[in-house]
């Protein structure tokens, strides 16, 4: 018993049982001091992420499939700029009521109902994690073997089962134990204690960028023949590849649309989560995409053939005998990639992992426990084996994104449809059955039929992916998997919310962003969150004794 209690994380001991398995203090509303997030923390973290080696890459498989480079490259524009509102629309209840997505996911699907959701994303996040660790392996062995070529002929004592070799695992363990330390720190100090790790992948990273852009183009005396490439599909094959293409996009993102709310969460002001999302979202991986596809073609003009990966063809770069010159600039890239890879990895994958189990099991897990167990299973996974076949992974990936897609329809309904801004933040934290949040034993039936609608529209067509002959009718469905799983859950839930009506959605006759369990904190009313910036800071105040009346009454 002893050793039970060293393990927990410090909790209220007054809570009955049921509820200790509801809050710890990473999963309550964020506090004042703790919310730092700004205008500027936003795009700098979108700006960062966006600068990554999957996104240099995103428009290689569009144009093998057949597009030019600059059909691609709009598909990249639409496709970001498509999903940028529905990040936005799900980071709205984490800005305005401050509380992650574990704890938002409740509010549609019930206190208990929300834990599947919760561990399907948590779930994806471990993986992303340890195939982003993978990539950023790659790096290592690039940047070591400009510093030292002899690392390249490391003798392989590893056998053949296990996936790798001696110098790829020694690359892909450096890369992983480097990220340790950066796990450490709290999500709201992310500008703050290790803002030097943002900070320099802000600076850094597009610098770097630029000179291998530049570098490639004066190598290759021209940005190479895939630009002046003409699409090799037209007609209606050619509107389904860009629809395709678009969807790959929006997939890639179906998981930070879904866990929006966490970084939303320590916004300063909900605004800050708006506009600034909204359009650095497809400015930056759009810019990074462009230097991908210029890239990759003048490699063709160098070695007679596209490099995709800038991975790959920095470790061109170092073959034969490359000047002292050569291998320094190779190592400045590559060591700006590792930078790159890491605070991606830290920043999209272990935090939105540490906010999962800590909902998951909130007596034992924080945030900073849950990014390190993220880190652990990103290691035992063996991810390099994911990466082996791109294809399968992309699928797999595809399918996800039909899980998390109907998931996010089924928030965002309920938030803006159905509670119309509605809030009872302490009723998030009760097990109670008189709760807005209880629904039938703490699970809201309604969104799992519409959750479990937006899966089935997409599993023919998910069938016909996996090899199978289904109806071509089936695959154009599947093709826009992240519509047709958010439309059909979304449709479905507000169906039958109008047939068999939720708790507390009567009183919502227009949308109104209040917390009505903070009545007592505010005089008689309910707190109301505005979402012009005056109302915002003249309410500023309020809002904070009611969160505070919130975290001390729960």
């Amino acid at each position: 018993m002893g050793l039970i209690q060293k393990l927990q994380v410090p909790h209220d001991r007054t809570l009955s049982y049921s509820e200790s398995f509801l809050q710890n203090e990473d999963l309550l509303p964020v506090p004042e001091e703790k919310r730092t997030w700004g205008y500027w923390n936003f795009i700098a973290f979108w700006i960062a992420d966006s600068f990554n080696i999957n996104t240099w890459m995103i428009v290689s498989s569009m144009v093998q499939l057949g597009l030019s480079w600059w059909q691609a490259w709009i598909c990249v524009w639409i496709g970001y700029g498509v999903v940028s509102p529905f990040i936005v629309a799900n980071a709205r209840p984490g800005a305005v009521f401050h509380v992650t997505f574990p704890v938002v996911a409740r509010t549609s699907f019930g206190v208990w109902g929300s834990l599947w959701c919760v561990f399907n994303r948590g779930a994806m996040a471990c993986i992303w994690y340890g195939v982003q660790a993978s990539i950023g392996g790659s790096c290592v062995l690039v940047m070591l073997r400009a510093m030292w070529p002899s690392v390249n002929n490391i003798p392989n004592s590893m056998p053949a089962s296990s996936g790798t070799n001696t110098r790829d695992f020694m690359c892909f363990f450096l890369f992983w134990l480097i990220s340790l330390p950066a796990i450490w720190f709290p999500i709201h100090k992310m500008h703050g204690c290790p803002r030097h790790l943002f900070t320099l992948k802000a600076i850094v990273v597009p610098i770097a960028g630029i000179t291998f852009f530049i570098w490639c183009l004066v190598k290759a005396h021209g940005v190479g023949p895939i630009i002046h490439q003409p699409a090799t599909f037209h007609g209606s094959a050619l509107g389904w590849g860009m629809v395709s293409s678009i969807m790959s996009c929006i997939s890639n993102m179906a998981t930070l649309v879904t866990n929006a709310p966490d970084f939303a969460s320590r916004a300063r002001h909900p605004s800050a989560a708006g506009l600034p999302q909204l359009i650095s979202v497809p400015l930056g991986f759009s810019i990074v995409s462009f230097f991908g596809v210029i890239v990759s073609s003048s490699s063709q003009a160098i070695y007679g053939e596209a490099i995709w990966s800038p991975i790959d063809l920095l470790g061109k770069f170092l073959d034969g005998e490359p000047s002292h010159a050569t291998r320094f600039g190779v190592w400045f890239i590559a060591a700006s990639f590792i930078i790159a890879q890491l605070g991606t990895n830290i920043s999209a994958n272990s935090i939105s992992a540490g906010c999962d189990l800590t909902a998951l099991f909130p007596r034992f897990i924080n945030i900073r426990r849950g990014g390190y167990i993220a880190a652990i299973v990103g290691l035992c996974m063996l991810p390099w084996n994911l990466l082996k076949s791109s294809n399968s992974f992309t699928s797999y990936l595809s399918a996800y994104s039909v899980f998390l897609s109907s998931i996010a329809g089924v928030m965002i309904t309920d938030y803006y449809v159905i509670h119309k801004g509605h809030y009872n933040v302490k009723g998030l934290y009760r097990a109670s059955t008189d709760g807005w949040y209880w629904y039938t034993y703490g699970i809201n039936f309604r969104a799992y039929a519409a959750y479990i609608a937006g899966i089935l529209i997409n599993v023919v067509g998910f069938a016909g992916a996996t090899g199978r002959t289904v109806p071509l009718a089936a695959t154009r469905i599947y093709e826009m998997s992240f519509f047709t799983g958010f439309g059909v859950s979304a449709l479905v839930y507000w169906s039958l919310n109008l047939l068999f009506p939720v708790r507390g959605a009567s009183d919502c006759a227009r949308f109104e962003e209040v917390d009505v369990s903070a009545t007592a904190a505010v005089g008689g009313r309910g707190v109301e969150y505005g979402a012009r910036d005056s109302e915002e800071l003249d309410k500023k105040s309020m809002v904070s004794e009611a969160v505070r009346s919130v975290r001390s009454n729960i």
